[in-house]
């Protein structure tokens, strides 16, 4: 249940998530995106949750892979995060916009250098002959970079959901689940509650 009825939903979220993060035994951070192609056909997968704050919600991926291209054709997408230990969920959707590369750069340094590498090894969402592969690419990016910085890749960034609508699901008995949904007015909110 919902104790206040908080007027901006990104503190509400950065509080829900903080909770996440103390209480979800594995990755609070995951988070099901959902893109559109010109094709027309949704497609889901599980990314990671970078950064938040009022201009969006943050994730990181090779802009070579398909949920990039898709962006590319249509720039909208959905994220939408549950957290089963406390039966919480929250759905976010809006248009999708580039992060600078300035915080493709700040990011990047951030992950360990075995991360680093695999981003320069993968050529996400292409077809794999076998493991073995993977792993000489590995291996030659390794030996590539000896000992020194990882750059990040020209083809490795990030991407922000800017949101327009955000929905606070909280579970509730006999399935009379509690519901918050906040609509982007201007530069501001319109709050209201639904039906479970």
């Amino acid at each position: 249940m919902f104790e206040k009825e908080e007027k901006d939903p990104i503190a509400l979220f950065t509080a829900w998530f903080e909770e996440a993060c103390a209480s979800e035994p594995k990755i609070p951070d995951a988070v099901a995106l959902a893109t559109v192609g010109k094709d027309g056909a949704p497609s889901a997968r599980m990314v990671l949750l970078k950064a938040v704050d009022g201009r969006g919600f943050v994730f990181y991926t090779n802009l070579e892979s398909d949920k990039a291209r898709e962006l590319r054709e249509n720039p909208r997408a959905a994220l939408c995060f549950y957290w089963k230990s406390l039966d919480r969920q929250v759905r976010v959707s809006g248009r999708v916009e580039p992060v600078s590369e300035g915080e493709a750069d700040a990011y990047f340094a951030t992950r360990d250098r075995l991360s680093q590498i695999g981003a320069w090894a993968s050529k996400q969402s292409r077809p794999l002959e076998g493991r073995l592969e993977l792993e000489k690419r590995v291996a030659e990016f390794t030996l590539k970079f000896g000992v020194g910085a990882v750059p990040r890749p020209d083809f490795w960034s990030g991407y922000r959901v800017v949101p327009e609508r955000i929905e606070f699901w909280s579970q509730a008995a006999f399935r009379l689940h509690d519901r918050l949904v906040y609509d982007r007015d201007g530069d501001g909110w319109q709050m209201k509650r639904l039906y479970p």
